[in-house]
């Protein structure tokens, strides 16, 4: 099988090349990525040479860079976003772009080349906040941010396609990755990093803001899972059942890097920001039998090591 996946050079997209050159040494995966700031090649520097991984540097907005790279491919991973909040509250024309235009330039070679599957990668965030309970794939979509609806958006057009073409396609959604390789702007790497420099870590609000934790193996296992086993036309939420208080991480940071909490500076509240993400996951529990597998506080802590054993990697990024 050849698999293109789009955005391979960011954090998630990266991880999952690495994992499915793993588990299917026998499939060939191309890279597309347009290298923004985000995307790094570096991610990928221990499979550069495998000679089932090739790398395009395109722009999912390109319909002519597109149509190049889909040739003789049997399925879309598409992973290619612009995906930090605080980025889009300032500058969201270029999230609508590539969330919404770039996913429609995707859907259209599919539909062009009969392309055997789409998988579009989503986030929670398009379901807004929750007090209590948890979002299900079919509770309402209501972004509160340029991000979100920027991904709400690509989403609905993914759908469209699929009820209006009939095209071949799958839609997860994902609660908030941690792990090797996440960009430092990023709340976890930010604040890890900020603390091994002796900077302040600037905590929105109050602090009590509350996201679900999903390690970004999990992620992509759940993926997997759903590439090969999932109803074409369905959403799966993919959740990491850890939900967290922001001051509980920043507290586990601390406490693993022997940092004071004097480093820690309050700040004001990001606009729009949703207070709780909360994602059900029995869908892909028992239509798929998945379940994520990282015990959290071990795994926060071995992420924590590693942006401290990998200063090369993520200083030459925040300088």
């Amino acid at each position: 099988m050849k698999i293109l996946i789009t955005g391979g050079a960011g954090f998630i997209g990266s991880n999952f090349i690495r994992y499915m050159l793993q588990k299917y040494p026998d499939y060939f995966i191309i890279n597309f990525d347009k290298l923004t700031y985000a995307g790094n090649l570096e991610n990928l520097s221990d499979v550069d040479k495998n000679p089932k991984y090739s790398f395009i540097q395109g722009d999912i907005c390109d319909p002519v860079a597109v149509e190049k790279a889909v040739s003789g491919v049997d399925a879309i991973i598409n992973f290619a976003a612009e995906s930090h909040v605080d980025r889009s509250i300032v500058e969201a024309g270029s999230f609508v772009q590539t969330d919404v235009y770039g996913t429609y330039v995707l859907l259209e070679a599919v539909k062009k080349h009969k392309i055997s599957k789409f998988l579009h990668i989503s986030t929670d965030e398009v379901y807004g906040s929750i007090q209590t309970g948890s979002f299900t794939e079919t509770s309402t979509l209501a972004p509160n941010s340029p991000y979100a609806a920027s991904k709400a958006g690509g989403d609905l057009i993914v759908r469209a396609y699929f009820k209006t073409h009939g095209l071949p396609v799958l839609i997860t959604r994902a609660s908030n990755n941690y792990g090797p390789y996440q960009y430092p702007e990023k709340f976890i790497p930010l604040f890890i990093t900020n603390a091994l420099e002796g900077k302040e870590l600037p905590l929105y609000g109050d602090g009590k803001n509350v996201r679900d934790w999903l390690h970004v193996d999990d992620h992509c296992s759940g993926i997997d899972i759903v590439f090969h086993k999932g109803k074409l036309g369905e959403v799966y939420n993919i959740g990491g059942g850890n939900e967290r208080e922001n001051i509980e991480i920043v507290d586990i940071i601390l406490k693993e890097l022997g940092k004071s909490k004097d480093i820690v500076k309050f700040v004001k509240d990001r606009l729009g920001h949703d207070r709780r993400y909360s994602l059900g996951i029995e869908k892909i529990k028992k239509e798929l039998g998945w379940t994520p597998k990282a015990d959290f506080d071990k795994a926060l802590v071995e992420t924590i090591r590693w942006y401290r054993d990998n200063e090369g990697w993520w200083k030459k990024l925040k300088n």
